[in-house]
């Protein structure tokens, strides 16, 4: 191609035609593209998240929609104390700024009294230490029941009045009976100590011409 002939092209109207409809085109794309996604990402809309803490979920949930939140329930708690259905955590917290549609995780308060598993007391330690161990879990409720054996030592652990287990789920809230012994022994040893003049039973007879005594002793 001569160079004459490139020149004839290039500046041929179509060829800039097609040039200015394809730059048009481009700032079309970009425009409807750039709307789309502040649309997308409700660039400038943010909410404020309330405090919910302390409220049921019933009403938590028509509060969070009408600020255009979402409540999700992704955990459970317990506390004596409260109702059952309370919030007790949420994130994001109260004062945070979020987006319109935002889920809002929720923690409520269950009626289920959590469980642990019981710790190895029975026959491994004594009392005193056996309490230390129990309330450190969250144990309040400690009574000991006097059995025979080595005295303060645990014997056997008790709830609802039965025997539990090491490794036992068993509630916090549920009161523990400590079987613990009250001797200053596990046997107490008896010893019987004969003395030769008090055991020997002895009786006196006498011979008949009454002269001479006889002494009979039965052993």
């Amino acid at each position: 191609m001569s160079i004459k002939t490139f020149k004839k092209k290039i500046s041929s109207p179509i060829l800039w035609i097609n040039f200015m409809l394809m730059f048009f085109v481009l700032i079309g794309v970009g425009i409807g593209v750039w709307y789309w996604l502040k649309d997308y990402t409700l660039h400038g809309q943010e909410i404020t998240v309330p405090s919910v803490k302390g409220q049921r979920i019933g009403q938590v949930g028509l509060t969070l929609s009408r600020l255009q939140l979402k409540a999700v329930v992704v955990d459970s708690g317990y506390n004596r104390s409260l109702p059952t259905g309370t919030i007790l955590e949420q994130n994001p917290a109260s004062g945070q700024k979020v987006k319109p549609g935002r889920e809002i995780y929720l923690t409520i308060n269950t009626h289920k009294t959590p469980t642990i598993p019981f710790p190895d007391i029975a026959d491994n330690c004594s009392a005193r230490e056996a309490e230390a161990r129990l309330k450190a879990l969250g144990f309040t409720i400690i009574k000991h029941e006097s059995v025979e054996g080595e005295k303060d030592w645990v014997y056997g652990v008790k709830c609802k009045g039965r025997i539990i287990q090491a490794g036992e789920r068993i509630s916090k809230e549920e009161p523990i009976v400590l079987q613990v012994g009250q001797n200053s022994s596990n046997t107490a040893i008896k010893e019987d100590i004969a003395d030769p003049e008090t055991s020997i039973n002895s009786s006196t007879t006498f011979s008949s011409d009454g002269n001479d005594e006889e002494d009979v002793y039965d052993l």
